[in-house]
C-alpha cells in the first residue's frame, strides 16, 4: 500500500516534488480531519450541522463567504481565460461580482435572516408556497453536484499536469477527506476550513504574480511585452474595447457584461445561490449577516491580482498556449495549463509545496460548499416536506442531522461520478457559466419579484421559475442543433461562446420575470398579512440609526463600491 501511495504520488509531471513539498501537503490534510473531529462535539442540532448555530461573527462568516466561491475552479480556470481573454476576465470578479455582494448585504439579506429560514428554497417555500420550493430546490441540488464535480476534476487535472499524479487518486483521497470532516461537524466544519483555506490560498498563490511581475519589471513592463507579443487584439483594458463583439478576445459587446453578467447571472449567483448564502445565515445577529457580504466583496476585488494576474503575466512570457482541442492535435501546451506552467517557472522546494496546498485548499473549499449546500437543501426542502407528507408526523432534530450526514456521503459519490463526467467536456468554464445560466438566472427572477412585489402570487413564482428555466436549457440546446441560432440570441454574428452565456442568462431572466408578472396578475395574491417578513413593503426591518456612522453597514458598503468605480476607471 505505501508502495502504491508513493507511485501515485511521484509519477512524472511538469515538476515533482520533494519530502519537505509533500509534508506541507499531509500536514494539511491532518489539519483538516483534525478540525473535522473536533468540531464534532458542537454539532448536535439542525442549526449546529446545517447553519454552524447561528454563532459567527461577522469576520468568519464574510471570509467563509468569500472562500467557498475561491475554488480550484477558480484558481486555473480564471486563470487559464485571463490568458485566453486578457483582463477582461476580471469583470467576473468585479462588475460580475461587487455589485451584487453589496444588494445581498443591505437588501436581501434581512429576509433571508428575519424569516430563520435553512435555505434560499426554503425562503420560496414562505413566500410561494411548496411547488415552487420544491422546484428549486431540485434543481439547486442538482447543479450543486454537479458543481461539486467539476471542480474535483478541476483539481485532479492540475495535480495530473503539475505532477503526474493518477486522476483517479486525486479524485478519491481529496473527495474522501471532504467527506469526512463535513459529516463529522457540517457547516461549522466547513466555515473553520475554509477560513483556514482563505489563509492558506493567499500565502500560496500570491508567490506566482509576485515573482512574475519582478521577471517582467512590474505592471508597465507586463503590459509592453503583451502588446509586443500579441500587436492584433487587446488584452490589457478593461472597458475600451467593449463598443462591438468584434473589437475584444471574448467575443461580447458591453450590454453582455453589464446585463447579462452584472446583473443577472452576478446578482443571481450571489444572492440565490445556497452555497454562498448559506455561509452568511451563519452569522450571529443581523448587522454580522450584512456586514459579511459586504467584507467579502472587499477581499472579492483582491482576488484578481492572484487568480487573473498569472494569466496576464503569462501573455507576456509564455506566448504560443492554444485552445485545448488544438492542444489535442497538435501536442502544444493549452491555455488550462498556465498556472502549472508558472508555479513549474517560478516555485522552488517548499514554496511549491506551499502552492500546490493552496490548490488543493481552493479544491477543498469549492468541494466542501457544494455538498454543505446540498445536504442542506435535500434535507430541509426535498426530504423533510416528503417526509412529513407520507408519515404526517414530525421527528425529532437529530433524524435531521443523521440525514444530513448521510447526504453528505450521498452527495461525494454523485459528485465523483459526475466529476467523471466532465472529464468529457471540451470547456469547464463555458460548463459552468452554462450552469448558471440553466439554474441561477431563473432563480434570480423569481426570488427578487418575491421579495419586492407583494403583487407576485404562488403560481406566478412557480410557473416564471419553471419557464426561465426551460426557455435557458432550450436555448442552450438550440445552439448545439443550430450554430447559427447563437447569432440571433446575442443579437451579432460576431458573438462568441462567452457571449451566448450572457445573453441566455438575460433572456431567461426576462422570461421568468415577464412570466411572474403575467400569472400574478392572473391569480389571486395572498394577503398582506401573510407577507410580513417576507417581502419589502410589508416588514418593518431593524434599523441602523442609532449606531455610529463607522458601524453601519450602508457606510462600509459605500466604501467598498467608491474603490470598485475607482478600479474599473484605472483600468478602463
Amino acid at each position: 500500500m505505501a508502495a502504491l501511495f508513493k507511485e501515485c504520488l511521484l509519477s512524472s509531471g511538469l515538476i515533482s516534488l520533494g519530502w519537505a513539498d509533500l509534508l506541507i501537503i499531509i500536514i494539511y490534510f491532518a489539519l483538516v480531519l483534525g478540525i473535522g473531529y473536533y468540531l464534532v462535539r458542537y454539532t448536535k442540532t439542525g442549526d449546529d450541522f446545517f447553519l454552524a448555530g447561528r454563532k459567527m461573527t461577522m469576520w468568519i462568516a464574510g471570509l467563509a463567504f468569500i472562500s467557498a466561491n475561491l475554488g480550484s475552479l477558480e484558481l486555473m480556470g480564471w486563470a487559464a481565460s485571463a490568458y485566453q481573454y486578457g483582463i477582461l476576465a476580471t469583470h467576473w470578479y468585479w462588475i460580475g461580482a461587487i455589485p451584487a455582494m453589496l444588494f445581498l448585504g443591505i437588501i436581501m439579506m434581512p429576509f433571508y435572516y428575519i424569516s430563520k429560514t435553512h435555505s434560499v428554497p426554503g425562503y420560496l417555500k414562505l413566500r410561494f408556497g411548496e411547488g415552487a420550493r420544491m422546484l428549486s430546490a431540485i434543481s439547486f441540488a442538482f447543479m450543486t453536484v454537479l458543481m461539486s464535480g467539476v471542480n474535483m476534476f478541476a483539481m485532479a487535472l492540475v495535480m495530473k499536469v503539475i505532477l503526474g499524479w493518477d486522476i483517479n487518486f486525486s479524485i478519491w483521497v481529496s473527495s474522501i477527506t471532504v467527506m469526512v470532516y463535513v459529516m463529522l461537524g457540517g457547516l461549522l466544519s466547513a466555515i473553520f476550513n475554509e477560513v483556514l483555506q482563505f489563509v492558506l490560498i493567499w500565502a500560496g498563490a500570491l508567490l506566482v504574480p509576485i515573482i512574475g511581475l519582478v521577471e517582467v519589471g512590474g505592471w508597465k513592463g507586463m503590459v509592453s511585452r503583451i502588446h509586443h507579443n500579441f500587436p492584433i487584439g487587446n488584452y490589457t483594458h478593461l472597458w475600451s474595447t467593449l463598443g462591438h463583439f468584434k473589437d475584444n478576445p471574448m467575443g461580447i459587446q458591453w450590454i453582455g457584461i453589464v446585463f447579462g453578467l452584472g446583473f443577472v447571472i452576478s446578482f443571481g449567483y450571489w444572492t440565490t445561490d445556497f452555497l454562498v448564502v448559506q455561509r452568511v445565515l451563519s452569522a450571529k445577529d443581523l448587522r454580522s449577516a450584512k456586514m459579511a457580504p459586504i467584507i467579502g466583496s472587499g477581499f472579492k476585488m483582491l482576488v484578481p491580482f492572484i487568480v487573473i494576474l498569472p494569466g496576464l503575466i503569462g501573455l507576456a512570457v509564455m506566448p504560443g498556449l492554444v485552445g485545448q482541442n488544438q492542444a489535442a492535435i497538435t501536442g502544444a501546451a493549452s491555455y488550462n495549463e498556465i498556472l502549472p506552467l508558472m508555479m513549474a517557472r517560478y516555485l522552488g522546494p517548499g514554496l511549491l509545496g506551499l502552492g500546490i496546498t493552496a490548490l488543493i485548499a481552493g479544491f477543498m473549499s469549492g468541494m466542501a460548499g457544494n455538498v454543505t449546500a446540498f445536504s442542506t437543501v435535500w434535507t430541509y426542502d426535498i426530504y423533510k416536506p416528503i417526509h412529513f407528507a407520507i408519515t404526517k408526523k414530525e421527528v425529532a432534530d437529530k433524524h435531521y442531522v443523521n440525514m444530513g450526514r448521510w447526504a453528505t456521503f450521498v452527495g461525494v459519490i454523485i459528485s465523483i461520478g459526475t466529476a467523471y463526467l466532465v472529464e468529457n467536456a471540451a470547456s469547464i468554464m463555458d460548463y459552468v457559466q452554462a450552469l448558471f445560466s440553466f439554474f441561477i438566472a431563473p432563480l434570480f427572477g423569481t426570488v427578487i419579484l418575491g421579495m419586492l412585489w407583494k403583487r407576485a402570487t404562488a403560481a406566478g413564482g412557480f410557473w416564471g421559475l419553471f419557464a426561465g428555466t426551460v426557455s435557458s436549457v432550450g436555448m442552450w440546446i438550440w445552439v448545439r442543433l443550430d450554430p447559427k441560432a447563437l447569432s440571433i440570441i446575442a443579437g451579432s454574428s460576431d458573438a462568441k461562446a462567452m457571449a451566448e452565456d450572457m445573453y441566455r442568462a438575460l433572456w431567461s431572466w426576462v422570461i421568468c420575470v415577464m412570466v411572474t408578472i403575467f400569472v400574478s396578475y392572473a391569480t389571486k395574491p395572498k394577503p398582506v398579512a401573510e407577507l410580513t417578513g417576507l417581502v419589502r413593503g410589508c416588514t418593518e426591518l431593524p434599523s441602523d440609526g442609532h449606531l455610529p456612522l463607522t458601524k453601519r453597514p450602508i457606510f462600509w458598503a459605500g466604501i467598498v463600491f467608491i474603490a470598485f468605480i475607482i478600479l474599473q476607471i484605472i483600468f478602463w
